[in-house]
């Protein structure tokens, strides 16, 4: 333990002491001393205050004492370990009953951790230990003692607090009117007036903590999932779901019937699956859409929520990941004007956002652009948009039936998944309209493959289909803590295989740090194979399909394998070997 701080016991800190200690430390210069001293006066929190002023750390060239320089210096000070409250990895409900709230914001202490053996508690003010000992006497364990940022443990007190009141508060109401469903005849039943009342106050506090937490955590998806005694919340964040929370079976089901209510679903159906949508805004006031889907399971419905940002729709297709060639040839394929332009790729790979914005940029002022989808993922007032209904018969044949009676221009199918709607996308092709859809292949040249196996004549392929472009998304690495090292010379011949791609000297690695919560990964971006339906590739187009000639033809033509694209993002430090390989198809599939 140094000495730079002499601070008596059960004295808090203050902003002097800390900066005098600094300078004693040789990290903070007599002049900036001089000027904090100034302010001494001023009541302030210390160490918010410090990390706002942005002061040159003098021990580290062009590093300044930020929150995590000062905590940093504190734990060197009294030994105790710094702590990054991440939420996602906190389990809420234990924490919250270790102490209560008024001990916790009197004292200024959040616990962050509980197991048999031990309580780990955070707080900023390491020379105050007096709580301590009433804590183990009230949990009969020891407590470890770590640092963490005051911010965080104001907000976090607030909020784990919060939502621990609302769902016990709710889970109170359920006791003793048998509302724990332990059987599965009992949890499809209609209309169980055992059930919470979705409208109830501490329900609706539930929901909007769970909306505001899933936006601030840069959600994808929400998942409430019912289990026999428990039920499990979890997001999807760069494409990996996290485990936030745990309710009550009854508290969970109420929870979903509160979201079904604001998507207008059918509260009291829940045998058979629902889909609906609701508009929120973020806490920085920004517009959300969310698609709603439920689904009967053997202990409840299964709600999914996935939440649509419309800000994703004003990024350039250079923002999105197309770049360079790829943009160009994908830009030359929409500009015809008349054809079909397919986008490919497995569920949650991007297709949406890509069509979107691709129909978002061709949507002028002199077009109608007119859509018809299953279900209508983001309403964009540039648009005439359809959704299927399969009560009256709407599908997606009968839709683009339609639309042609409308004076389209461009035409928007959310998907081809039969004969009937790829023969009605191409004789709107054939009548000199620009048909944009979607289908589920692995790769490019695996899109004309799969319209010859749905039974599209070859001839009338090559006389619609002007390109295709598969995508998929990968995690893109975290800028605050990517490492270099020598490339993985095996790794490297794995990805590209015979494909003429330079390999780099070294290539970037994650590590793990607060701000992608030690994943190593911050984002997604795409990756694309972009496919023109030239001269070359119609002379291999034909009844018995042969996709490695359709490749081979398409490869001749300039276009860049999945692997390849995603290699190239790996080049540039964008991403890594083990993230390409994960989610794109091998070059000899």
């Amino acid at each position: 333990m140094t000495e730079h701080m002499m601070i008596p016991p059960e004295s808090r800190l203050d902003m002097i002491s800390l900066a005098e200690g600094l300078t004693r430390a040789g990290r903070l210069s007599a002049k900036d001393l001089v000027r904090l001293k100034s302010m001494r006066q001023m009541r302030l929190a210390p160490l918010p205050f410090l990390a706002e002023q942005k002061l040159p750390d003098l021990s580290a060239a062009g590093e300044i004492l930020d929150m995590a320089a000062l905590l940093d210096f504190l734990s060197q000070e009294t030994e105790l370990g710094v702590f990054d409250i991440d939420p996602l990895k906190i389990d809420t409900k234990a924490v919250a009953e270790v102490m209560s709230e008024a001990f916790a914001e009197r004292h200024q202490i959040l616990a962050v951790s509980v197991d048999d053996m031990t309580v780990t508690v955070a707080s900023s003010e390491p020379w105050v230990t007096g709580w301590i000992r009433d804590l183990e006497h009230a949990t009969r364990r020891p407590i470890r003692r770590v640092l963490a940022d005051p911010r965080d443990i104001a907000r976090y007190t607030k909020e784990f607090y919060v939502m621990a009141r609302s769902v016990q508060g709710a889970n109170t109401l359920n006791r003793g009117e048998g509302g724990n469903l332990v059987n599965l005849e009992a949890m499809v039943q209609l209309g169980n007036k055992s059930e919470l009342d979705a409208n109830d106050q501490h329900i609706v506090s539930v929901v909007d903590w769970l909306l505001q937490y899933a936006f601030e955590q840069r959600a994808s998806d929400i998942h409430i999932e019912p289990r026999r005694e428990l039920g499990n919340v979890r997001f999807r964040i760069d494409g990996v779901l996290h485990k936030v929370y745990e309710l009550p079976a009854a508290v969970a089901s109420a929870v979903t019937s509160r979201f079904k209510i604001l998507g207008r679903l059918d509260v009291a159906e829940k045998r058979r699956p629902q889909d609906g949508r609701l508009k929120t805004r973020t806490p920085d006031g920004g517009e959300v859409e969310l698609r709603l889907s439920t689904l009967p399971t053997a202990f409840g419905e299964k709600l999914v929520m996935r939440i649509f940002d419309p800000d994703v729709l004003l990024k350039s297709f250079e923002q999105l990941g197309l770049r360079g060639s790829d943009d160009q040839r994908w830009q030359n394929i929409i500009a015809q004007g008349t054809g079909i332009v397919l986008v490919t790729g497995p569920t949650g790979s991007g297709k949406t956002t890509t069509l979107y914005s691709t129909l978002r940029q061709l949507a002028s002022a002199d077009v109608n652009v007119c859509t018809i989808e299953d279900p209508i993922e983001m309403v964009e007032p540039a648009f005439n948009q359809m959704q299927v209904n399969a009560t009256i018969d709407l599908d997606f044949a009968s839709g683009v039936r339609a639309l042609m009676r409308q004076d389209p221009d461009i035409i928007m199918v959310g998907e081809i998944r039969d004969l009937e709607t790829a023969n009605m996308a191409i004789q709107a092709a054939l009548t000199g309209h620009l048909v944009l859809s979607t289908l589920h292949t692995n790769d490019s040249p695996g899109a004309i493959s799969r319209l010859v196996e749905l039974g599209v004549p070859a001839f009338l392929i090559r006389a619609t289909v002007r390109g295709v472009m598969s995508q998929r998304l990968v995690r893109t690495l975290c800028s605050h803590c990517k490492q270099l090292e020598p490339t993985d010379i095996d790794g490297w011949q794995s990805l590209v295989g015979d494909y003429p791609a330079a390999m780099p000297e070294a290539l970037y690695r994650p590590v793990g740090c607060k701000a992608c919560r030690d994943t190593g990964y911050r984002g997604r971006e795409g990756i694309y194979e972009v496919l023109v339906a030239d001269a070359g590739v119609h002379s291999v187009i034909n009844d018995s399909h042969d996709i490695r000639q359709i490749r081979g033809k398409s490869v001749a033509a300039g276009m860049v394998p999945l692997r390849v694209a995603g290699a190239e993002k790996v080049a540039r430090g964008e991403t890594t070997l083990e993230e390409v390989m994960r989610v794109a198809p091998a070059l000899d599939d």
